[in-house]
């Protein structure tokens, strides 16, 4: 009888042991995936300061396009107001798209494009660009970490015990996976 209670007590500490480690393993992916959203907010304020920079030195060489620049710097706005991650996901991909048409834009004007000024900014916004891509990729795969961790046996245990859930994907507004036009004539 001795045996049966020290290998039961055994199997429980075993158990026990099993769920720390899980709970751990749940924390560490969780604070991962809060990191990954900082580094996309960083990249995603620096955008947000190029902005108006860029806007400014183009407004005089875009007279005729008022209203894209308008729509640049109400996106812009609402993208500095949003809160939740939500927010910031649908808010970031109206920025992208009115950004991506003031680029589009840009190409138009020649003299525009020649500026130094212009040139630069384009180059840090490209940069910038680039770097919000990189940070959401790994905000991505440690979200998909996360739900897998959520989801599978026995961490979902764990997991639904403690309130972890699935966290939400990044993902890439429209006017981002739609083809550009090409016209060659």
């Amino acid at each position: 009888m001795d045996f049966a209670w020290l290998v039961l007590l055994g199997v429980l500490a075993l158990l026990v042991l099993a769920g720390i480690v899980i709970y751990n393993r749940l924390v560490g992916i969780r604070n991962q995936v809060q990191n990954a959203w900082r580094q996309i907010d960083v990249q995603l304020k620096r955008r947000h300061d190029l902005i108006p920079n860029f806007v400014e030195v183009v407004k005089d060489y875009m007279s005729f396009e008022q209203e894209t620049l308008r729509q640049v710097i109400e996106a812009r706005a609402g993208a500095v107001k949003a809160a939740t991650p939500t927010e910031v996901i649908a808010a970031e991909g109206v920025l992208s798209g009115a950004v991506g048409r003031l680029f589009g834009l840009v190409e138009n004007y020649p003299n525009l494009k020649a500026d130094q000024n212009v040139q630069r900014l384009l180059e840090e916004l490209s940069g910038t660009e680039n770097k919000i891509s990189f940070a959401r990729q790994f905000y991505n795969d440690s979200v998909m970490e996360m739900n897998t961790a959520v989801e599978t046996f026995p961490s979902n245990l764990v997991a639904g015990a403690f309130g972890f859930a699935r966290a939400e994907y990044f993902t890439v507004p429209e006017a981002e996976t739609a083809a550009p036009k090409v016209d060659l004539r």
